[in-house]
């Protein structure tokens, strides 16, 4: 139906999560309407995005300098730390713009039935960048299921008879879904009324 190079471009649309076909249909025409320069433009950020963009040394976030600018913002404290599954939930804090503390990013949830193990996630320097500071505490931000839950015992483990804090956000988040999907309000209440683990 469509030309070969027009089909290409919305198959590629479609890759990506929550496109269907009339969206990528959509998006693909409309990219016909850019011009030359818009294109370019257009094609040169992805594949800068793609090149740049790595893990922040520190704690694991998607950043183009060495630490993310989280990280490296002395305005946040830096003995309250987030733990979350993927960069895609620190942005989602972000956005709600409660949150005052530093973040630290698994990339990925133990799993012993896909073969994720502790040491297949972001796990090893969380103990190191917050032992020994004052009042310091863990907010374990992992989605209620079978590998979050596991991922948070694991932690509780880790930083037990250690003088810090391990809390969790409140059940008000529904079983079973991402953090990047809540909504802001739900996400602030869910930190808000946070548990000890």
């Amino acid at each position: 139906m469509y030309p070969e190079s027009l089909s290409n471009v919305i198959n590629s649309f479609k890759r990506l999560p929550g496109i269907g076909e009339k969206s990528a249909e959509r998006f693909a025409l409309s990219i016909l309407d850019l011009d030359e320069e818009e294109i370019e433009e257009f094609s040169k950020s992805i594949k800068t995005c793609k090149e740049k963009l790595h893990r922040c040394k520190t704690c694991g976030h998607l950043t183009d300098k060495d630490e993310c600018s989280i990280c490296i913002d002395t305005n946040r404290k830096d003995n309250v730390i987030c733990v979350v599954e993927d960069y895609k939930s620190v942005f989602m804090f972000e956005k709600s713009g409660i949150f005052s503390g530093k973040y630290h990013v698994l990339n990925g949830l133990i799993s012993p039935m896909d073969g994720i193990y502790p040491e297949d996630i972001n796990i090893n320097n969380l103990l190191s960048r917050i032992e020994g500071k004052e009042d310091a505490e863990i907010i374990v931000a992992l989605k209620p299921t079978i590998e979050g839950e596991t991922t948070t015992l694991y932690i509780k483990k880790i930083f037990e008879n250690k003088n810090i804090k391990v809390t969790r956000l409140s059940y008000g988040i529904p079983m079973g879904v991402d953090i990047d999907y809540l909504d802001s309000i739900t996400l602030d209440r869910a930190l808000l009324d946070r548990k000890e683990v």
